[in-house]
């Protein structure tokens, strides 16, 4: 009886043991995927693949939703052309991201 029972509190201690807290709701780090070869903007934003991605001073950023967080996107992601619709092809969007 008394090795049923020690058995039994030294199963309860590993039991214990092997309990892991849950991590924040949803995937810890996402990558987006790479951009087309060519990128057309009207504005600094740009949606592809479930993804925003935002421009700025010759750098992408991306994010799940509009509002952020950003986070910087990997340089072999960036497309090779980016073209400028609109505005004379001019970039004259300020600074519409907030971080």
């Amino acid at each position: 009886m008394k090795k049923i029972f020690l058995a039994l509190i030294f199963a309860m201690f590993i039991c214990v043991a092997c309990v892991v807290a849950p991590g924040p709701p949803g995937p810890g780090v996402v990558i987006a995927p790479p951009l087309p070869l060519t990128v057309e903007l009207v504005d600094p934003y740009y949606v592809y693949g479930g993804f925003h991605y935002y421009y700025d001073n010759d750098r992408w950023y991306y994010s799940k939703s509009r509002g952020g967080p950003w986070i910087d996107l990997p340089r072999g992601h960036y497309p090779r052309e980016v073209r400028f619709k609109g505005k004379g092809g001019e970039r004259d969007w300020g600074h519409e991201r907030g971080r």
